[in-house]
């Protein structure tokens, strides 16, 4: 009896010729990323995100942003032209959890960091139709009045430090003094600042 015959007719034997299927592909595919340094390690220039910025990205992660706003730029000459230098691996080692998104009902979001004033995302967060006329995006005009939250984010911080991102404890102390006076939507636009930076987007 062939060894094909034997898997169609055996479900022990498929089950077992299956895993090892799987397994190679693994070995293959995945554990090669895990050895090179363009992946693991930070891009020249990268930093963690002040504690402003981290309360905005979990501001951005809470509202769902991510459904309709990728923050991966392919390498795509299309893509390049309208977004900037497409995006890379080592860019994206401090973000828990990434951001990519698979979806653009909005554009890419990766290298908006500097590409509009802070008020001009003020005026967009609260009412998007008032800069892009086209939107179809919805108004977010309570993060304007909603304090950003500073209860926890020094153990946020001490969290994504378990994690990798290189805080330090001063860091960790005064995190909540970045967040004095500061709304949720002051977080948020700092956060979206901060994007793609490292590498400026194509003007």
């Amino acid at each position: 009896m062939s060894i094909q015959k034997s898997a169609e007719t055996n479900v022990g034997v498929l089950v077992i010729l299956t895993i090892v299927v799987i397994s190679f592909g693994l070995l293959v595919e995945i554990v090669p990323l895990f050895f090179m340094k363009s992946l693991t390690e930070p891009i020249d220039g990268l930093k963690p995100r002040t504690a402003l910025e981290q309360a905005g990205r979990d501001v951005y992660t809470r509202e769902g942003c991510y459904v309709c706003h990728s923050q991966m730029i392919r390498p795509f000459r299309a893509e390049t032209e309208r977004y900037g230098h497409y995006s890379l691996a080592s860019e994206f080692v401090y973000d828990h959890p990434f951001q990519w998104g698979s979806k653009r009902t909005g554009p890419d979001l990766h290298r908006v960091g500097g590409r509009y004033s802070d008020e001009w995302h003020r005026i967009h967060m609260i009412n998007p139709r008032d800069v892009v006329p086209e939107s179809v995006m919805p108004g977010y005009p309570w993060l304007d009045t909603t304090p950003a939250d500073a209860s926890d984010i020094s153990e946020r911080l001490a969290t994504l430090r378990m994690l990798g991102v290189p805080y330090t404890d001063e860091d960790i102390k005064n995190a909540p003094k970045q967040l004095e006076g500061k709304t949720e939507l002051d977080a948020l636009i700092a956060y979206m600042q901060s994007l793609g930076t490292t590498i400026p987007a194509v003007r």
